[in-house]
């Protein structure tokens, strides 16, 4: 029986870097400690660090289950649960906007924790929408790799120069491609005036 029978929705956005998926992570650990029902869940195509486990950059991990979209994860869930983790949440279609919405109707406590912009400083999937309908949001900065300042940017790398603006918006990665930046040193080369 869940605990918290009202269900919320938590929203952990920030630049890659910024301690995303170890916040997310810590907040569900807790709830294990708290004999509260735990199910994790992340996108099938990040693999970089596990296939089965929600890893963040400094090695925390949680097992998870991958799916591929929001239905099969609404698919698998587990009734008897308290907590729905939901890590890479940029990652899904936005049937997971409406996922995240029946699930707290339903009493669960909902954390997502996402990319709340791509690398060409643009929202980033159904966060936006994601961050409107949170019952609370977090939004952590990295450290700049240039200055040492708050980032809140994602910086893409090819060959060590910053990616195009018409380069795709999906490439998995870690630190041999991304890197956080401030606001004066996030730059992408092509990108349309019009669009800052």
């Amino acid at each position: 029986m869940r605990i918290n029978k009202t269900g919320r929705i938590e929203v952990i956005a920030g630049c890659m870097f910024s301690g995303k998926s170890e916040e997310l992570i810590r907040r569900l650990k807790r709830a294990q400690i708290a004999r509260q029902r735990v199910q994790v869940f992340k996108p099938a195509i990040d693999t970089r660090y596990s296939e089965i486990e929600v890893v963040s950059h400094n090695g925390e991990k949680i097992t998870g289950i991958p799916v591929k979209d929001s239905a099969e994860l609404y698919s698998l869930i587990d009734k008897n649960a308290d907590v729905i983790g939901i890590d890479e949440a940029q990652f899904f279609d936005d049937g997971i906007v409406r996922v995240a919405n029946k699930l707290a109707d339903e009493g669960f406590r909902v954390i997502l924790a996402g990319l709340d912009m791509d690398f060409r400083r643009e929202p980033f999937g159904p966060m936006p929408r994601l961050l409107a309908i949170a019952d609370d949001v977090q939004k952590l900065h990295a450290i700049c790799t240039i200055c040492g300042e708050d980032a809140m940017y994602t910086q893409r790398l090819i060959n060590g120069q910053p990616a195009n603006y018409n380069d795709p918006v999906i490439m998995i990665g870690a630190s041999e491609k991304y890197e956080a930046r401030c606001r004066k040193h996030h730059y992408v080369p092509g990108k349309p005036q019009d669009k800052e």
